[in-house]
């Protein structure tokens, strides 16, 4: 059983801690988190030992989870990889391209395993359409989130648009060409509202949108490939496959007859793919103990994480160019 403590008992860090426990390779030692008023909180719900300093909770475990803001992603990951703990560790990655860099080489030089938590790879709704996908060549994302202070320390493109950008990176087997951007700051001191195009050197297209403004909360994408429509609801957890393919004259459930004007007679299939119900993070948190367990490569690498990041950090860059080209007109 690997031993495992957690930083930052937050939102989001609580949810790690009640999934923490429902990992049986995991023994779950104790948390850390600055703030005095949440640890005596967490104590009592939970009946979990406080640990008065991060280096102390270290030392006593094989395994760190990282669920800090993105600021101290660096510092706490740094410093547990130099003593040789393995990682789990929040998205973004890091809050800027260079931590990200030199967190993979400490990983590498210290030898431990680090895996990001890019929760959507573990949405049963993904998973359900992973081996229909292939060769997408246009793809749509919407994100739309209700607005909520917390998270606004970061841009919209880091807290809500990563997690396309990882899902796009992750199916879109060819490199980035070029990234063109839009969005504007509403309520906040950066975009709360953007849109990105990413075009590959395959011809792949992907146009994501984000926003943390709006009046109801999204989570789609749809994927357009040969002959195939691809459509994934990551908040209802659904998913649908619409097929092209020649008529066969069979008579089957779900097609539909589709006349191309051609002399040729094409059916159109619905497939709506089993969905097998999960907790992503507990299903993340299991895999990342297997990936220790086993020896094996996680399935988010620290390379995952950093390559989503820099793909969201030129995003947000185009975004300060457009904003600073607007001011000074």
């Amino acid at each position: 059983m690997l031993k495992i403590g957690l930083l930052g008992v937050g939102h989001l860090g609580k949810i790690h801690l009640k999934c923490i426990q429902l990992v049986p390779d995991f023994e779950l030692i104790g948390f850390y988190d600055p703030d005095q008023e949440v640890v005596k909180k967490i104590t009592k719900e939970f009946n979990v030992k406080a640990f008065n300093s991060m280096e102390k909770l270290i030392s006593q475990v094989d395994v760190v989870d990282i669920v800090t803001p993105t600021l101290a992603h660096y510092e706490c990951a740094a410093k547990a990889i130099k003593e040789s703990k393995h990682i789990f560790i929040e998205k973004p990655i890091t809050h800027t391209i260079e931590e990200a860099k030199s967190l993979m080489n400490l990983a590498i030089e210290a030898n431990v395993k680090v895996q990001v938590g890019h929760v959507e790879r573990f949405n049963p709704a993904f998973l359900a359409i992973q081996d229909k996908i292939n060769n997408p060549m246009f793809i749509e994302t919407h994100r739309l989130s209700q607005f909520n202070k917390r998270g606004t320390d970061v841009p919209v493109i880091h807290d809500l648009m990563i997690h396309d950008i990882d899902i796009v990176l992750s199916i879109v087997k060819s490199n980035v060409k070029k990234i063109s951007a839009s969005g504007v700051a509403v309520v906040s001191e950066t975009p709360d509202v953007a849109n990105a195009r990413i075009e590959f050197d395959n011809g792949c297209v992907a146009n994501l949108t984000a926003s943390r403004i709006s009046l109801v909360n999204m989570r789609k994408s749809r994927i357009f490939q040969k002959n195939a429509y691809i459509s994934i609801d990551f908040s209802e957890k659904k998913a649908e496959v619409v097929k092209l393919k020649d008529a066969n004259g069979t008579e089957e459930e779900h097609i539909e007859m589709l006349d191309l004007g051609n002399s040729k007679s094409t059916e159109v299939t619905f497939e709506t793919p089993k969905i097998i119900e999960n907790n992503a993070i507990q299903d993340e948190l299991q895999a990342f103990a297997n990936s220790i367990l086993n020896n094996e490569k996680t399935l988010v690498t620290a390379e995952d994480g950093f390559n989503a990041l820099k793909i969201a950090s030129i995003i947000n860059e185009k975004l300060k160019l457009n904003s600073d080209f607007e001011n000074n007109i």
